[in-house]
């Protein structure tokens, strides 16, 4: 293809999780790369499999285009001496453009006048260009780990094999350590290792597909997709839908093809979680289930090759399994030896934080905010919620957690059912965990949210209260993933919490482990949680304004919070909202400071003043309930009816009287109504002049 670049690095096998970082990475190197050396080009391409990583530029030009530029140089003052004879500075400023003296021009500028050079650059061609870029793109693609091999000095992800690159059509020399660019690529490690010739990125695809490569990664993802459904149907089951697991065996084949295997029965009395687990984590198997959603005794593995011997294939990937199977049951059957009431004492071995004590001590800590919190917001399951936290962490210590951490919880919920714990208690233990991600799923129960949100707040009162605080992309004790889960749970269930409250208790309950004096961790600790309540909100599309307008009067109960910002959302299209939010801003700037809001009705000397004043009354004695009720769109509605009598106030009315008292009296009507309008928000916050 005319015009085209097409680049690909081959390698060893590059780690799954390392394959589209990269690709994304290599796009965004060459079009920088691109933009600096000023070269136009068209749509640019990744594609990649575990053995190379390929980038493709349509429409790259051929050569740089000529630019003119006008070079500032030194002043004409220190350019020339007195008799108008070229100082140094004025010979050296044209020898380092390529020019002569006579070349000079002498402009004038703000500063003065300055010698100036018009310079021509001819572009270079790009073939030449590349030469240099390549190995540029090379050195400088990031990994999470990257290694050397041989006696070379490159720093690769894996061992570079081959380079292929093109650009239209013929090959750009370049090279990496001993390995020299060319125009082949190759194909499938063991079913076509032979080398092939490629002309363009249309046939280097259709080549390597051919090789038995699909360099797609889209194409590879359904092509897993495929495969592995079509290998269910013949146990008459359906895979279990796992988009991640998709993914993962995507980028570890070039080319997938699904088998289907058993394993006995009796591995079925395995809890479902951990069944799957296995096969999922250790084998990168699927899990097969019947319409009921019940797990079938087979599997889907996929191999990255096409064996002609089916049954062994399936063999083997039987008997690796099997013996993860056995583990696992010995584990289970292991576990059952002991409750998970009588796990609680031996966390007493397990570290929390070296400062913050152990996972006993913690599990004695949230079972007291749990019962705090439940005391506020469930009392009829307050003693359900201290019994899930008292078991929460127990199954920390079992031999199946221990082998799958990724089932904690999950564990926790089976064992607990089988010491004839309470449903609910059982649910809680695995819901307290929730959400382990970013959009993951929430708790369903009100226990396992409380108990959620008493392990979150000791978590962020304890690592605040030692200054463990998280910097940068430094958070060791994923602090802000708890304070977006703990507001998430909150908006979820519309728990009516003081954050304030239950910080304070958290850090009573801690003693004198904390080295941070209690205000300081509690301010923190609260603003914190209100920076992930903001960022959240905003990240979601909500009006930052109107989020920063609700949040600087006050942040304390997070339903309270997003209950103001909706109302302010809901009456701001209003012409009269933000007129009244201009006004706003003018009355805090000229009350500052003052804090006196008692208004004496004797000095009230304008029409205005008064009328104002009569106004504030009226709408105060209406709005008031309303904010007890936190009807706050209704409130606002009313203390938009201020707008008209505080437009005729500063129209008619000198504020700054020259007579002392009139002017406080007047200061504290101002003053007055501030305090009404933050009742909501900082309307000032959301005025256009603001």
């Amino acid at each position: 293809m005319a015009h085209e670049l097409l680049f690909e690095i081959g390698t060893e096998e590059i780690p799954a999780g390392f394959l589209i970082p990269a690709l994304a990475e290599m796009k965004n190197i060459m079009t920088r790369k691109l933009t600096e050396l000023a070269l136009p080009h068209g749509p640019i391409t990744t594609v990649g499999t575990p053995r190379r990583l390929t980038i493709c530029v349509a429409d790259l030009a051929a050569q740089q285009p000529d630019r003119d530029e006008e070079v500032l140089g030194p002043p004409k003052k220190a350019a020339f001496d007195k008799d108008g004879n070229p100082t140094k500075a004025a010979t050296g400023f044209a020898k380092s453009r390529g020019a002569t003296v006579d070349d000079i021009k002498v402009v004038t500028t703000d500063k003065g006048e300055y010698l100036m050079l018009a310079c021509h650059y001819q572009g270079e061609a790009t073939t030449k260009l590349l030469s240099e870029l390549l190995p540029e793109l090379i050195s400088e693609l990031p990994f999470p780990k990257s290694m050397r091999w041989g006696n070379g000095r490159t720093s690769f992800v894996r061992p570079i094999q081959w380079l292929l690159a093109l650009y239209n059509g013929a090959v750009i020399p370049c090279n990496v350590e001993a390995i020299n660019s060319g125009n082949t690529t190759r194909g499938h490690r063991f079913m076509a290792p032979e080398s092939f010739v490629v002309t363009d990125f249309k046939q280097y695809q259709e080549g390597l597909r051919k090789a038995h490569v699909l360099v797609d990664p889209e194409e590879r993802r359904q092509a897993v997709r495929a495969t592995v459904t079509a290998a269910a149907k013949e146990t008459g089951g359906t895979v279990i839908t796992d988009e991640e697991l998709i993914e993962t065996v995507s980028h570890l084949v070039e080319k997938p093809h699904g088998v289907c295997g058993t394993f006995a029965d009796r591995f079925l009395t395995l809890p479902k979680e951990a069944l799957i687990t296995s096969m999922r984590e250790h084998q990168k198997y699927f899990a097969i289930a019947d319409a009921n959603g019940l797990l079938r005794p087979h599997f889907i593995a996929v191999n990255n090759t096409e064996v002609k011997d089916h049954s062994l294939a399936v063999d083997g990937h039987q008997r690796v399994l099997r013996a993860r199977l056995e583990d696992a049951i010995f584990f289970f059957k292991e576990d059952q030896q002991q409750s998970l009431a009588d796990r609680v004492e031996a966390l007493d071995g397990v570290i929390f934080q070296a400062k913050l004590g152990t996972l006993k001590d913690k599990t004695a800590r949230i079972t007291k905010l749990a019962g705090f919190l439940a005391a506020q917001l469930a009392p009829e399951q307050q003693q359900l919620c201290e019994r899930s936290a008292h078991l929460a962490k127990a199954d920390l210590l079992t031999s199946m957690v221990t082998e799958f951490t990724s089932l904690q919880g999950v564990i926790g919920r089976h064992y607990a059912l089988l010491n004839n714990e309470e449903p609910v208690v059982a649910q809680a233990i695995v819901e307290h965990y929730m959400p382990v991600r970013a959009g993951s799923e929430l708790p369903e129960s009100t226990v396992g949210a409380i108990v959620g949100l008493a392990d979150r707040i000791d978590t962020l009162a304890g690592c605040f209260g030692i200054g463990q605080n998280p910097s940068g992309t430094a958070d060791p004790f994923g602090l802000r993933r708890q304070a977006l889960g703990l507001l998430h749970i909150i908006e979820k269930k519309g728990f009516v919490i003081s954050l304030t409250a239950i910080t304070d208790q958290a850090i009573d309950l801690y003693n004198d482990r904390l080295t941070v004096d209690r205000e300081t961790t509690r301010a923190k600790v609260v603003d914190f949680i209100k920076g992930r309540f903001s960022n959240d909100l905003v990240g979601r599309g909500i009006s930052g304004a109107a989020v920063e307008a609700a949040t600087s009067v006050r942040f304390d109960d997070p339903t309270d919070s997003r209950a103001r910002i909706d109302a302010l959302l809901a009456i701001s299209g209003q012409e009269s909202f933000s007129l009244l939010a201009g006004s706003f801003k003018r009355v805090k700037n000229i009350i500052k400071k003052n804090r006196d809001r008692e208004v004496r009705e004797e000095l009230l000397t304008e029409s205005a003043e008064k009328e104002l004043q009569a106004t504030l009354v009226a709408i105060r004695a209406t709005v008031t309930p309303l904010l007890a009720d936190k009807r706050y769109e209704k409130a606002l509605s009313e203390i938009l009816k201020m707008k008209e009598p505080v437009d005729r106030f500063f129209d008619d009315v000198m504020v700054m009287a020259e007579e002392e008292d009139i002017r406080r009296n007047r200061l504290a009507l101002l003053t007055a109504i501030a305090e009404l309008f933050l009742s909501v928000g900082d309307f000032s916050k959301m005025s256009g002049s603001a």
